[in-house]
């Protein structure tokens, strides 16, 4: 009987995790490329009505492509919010251009805002605090805007391997906030190590930085997939999850998902019920349509599990 109990309160365990983690799932966002979206037929039928879509503006994308996925998915009902990446913006009449294309010809409201991936700027604009600055967006009436958050550090900016000028960029980021009729919100790189992102979550707060996080999470792929995005996305401390399951041959042939960060971090916000954590971002490296059907079961579960 005691082992019968055990097995029990053991089940029981589970299915107070899973409805956490679905939990914290639900509402999630994700990104799509053009180049991606040109290959979809029909997106509502593996994205949840309503939801926001990203849209990732990779060097090399002209603007037309950018506008053109945003109008498709403002039509399918979608919150779609484009990058708009600084460095790759020659001066303020272009980023204007881009706007008004976005809002006039999209019906597009919101955006993320960051410095973008390359090392020399193409021109006057290199981070996404020279965006808000412009005023622009406030003037286009942007209902939203999100900044970026790196809870690892980034080296192209902060070159000494500190997080200086970071931690810097994100309190005038959170002054911005503080008079601006938009909502904000920092999403962050994608993390495996749910350590460093509750810590890096309690020492911004600790710093006077509130604004809601949208936690970066990498969607289920292949490890090896995962490694070199790792690398080349500039991921810390958490590349050595990673190695260290690399390491383990059994893991090494299944795709990597991201149960136990999430669980992790459903844990944390339990205990923590004043974290600022708010929502699930998820990047789709493994590709779109397989992240989305692999959060929509685990969200599917914990509402049934939750009854």
């Amino acid at each position: 009987m005691a082992i019968l109990n055990l097995f029990k309160n053991r089940r029981a365990d589970e299915k107070a995790e899973r409805a956490s983690f679905g939990a914290l799932l639900d509402g999630y966002s994700i990104e799509v490329m053009p180049r991606t979206a040109a290959k979809i037929d029909n997106f509502r039928e593996f994205l949840p009505a309503g939801m926001r879509v990203y849209i990732a503006h990779i060097d090399g994308t002209p603007i037309e492509d950018m506008v053109a996925t945003a109008k498709r998915l403002t039509e399918d009902g979608y919150a779609v919010m484009p990058h708009v990446p600084a460095r790759l913006i020659r001066d303020k009449a272009t980023l204007e251009d881009w706007i008004n294309r976005y809002v006039n010809d999209a019906g597009v409201t919101q955006a993320l805002l960051l410095a973008g991936g390359l090392n020399v700027p193409r021109g006057d604009l290199e981070s996404s605090l020279q965006l808000l600055e412009t005023g622009l967006f406030g003037r286009y009436g942007f209902k939203r805007l999100h900044v970026a958050g790196h809870p690892e550090g980034n080296k192209d900016i902060d070159k000494d391997g500190t997080t200086r000028l970071v931690d810097r960029a994100l309190k005038f980021k959170q002054a911005y906030s503080e008079n601006s009729d938009a909502e904000m919100a920092i999403v962050t790189q994608f993390a495996f190590d749910a350590g460093s992102i509750t810590r890096w979550v309690e020492r911004i707060a600790d710093a006077g930085v509130t604004l809601p996080i949208h936690l970066g999470v990498a969607g289920p792929t292949k490890l090896q997939t995962l490694i070199k995005f790792a690398i080349s996305c500039g991921v810390g401390p958490s590349l050595s999850v990673l190695q260290r399951r690399a390491m383990d041959l059994s893991k090494l042939l299944v795709p990597y998902e991201p149960d136990e960060f999430l669980t992790e971090i459903a844990n944390y916000k339990a205990t923590h019920p004043q974290s600022v954590i708010d929502e699930i971002h998820v990047f789709p490296l493994g590709g779109i349509k397989a992240s989305a059907d692999w959060v929509n079961e685990r969200v599917l579960k914990g509402k049934v599990a939750s009854q």
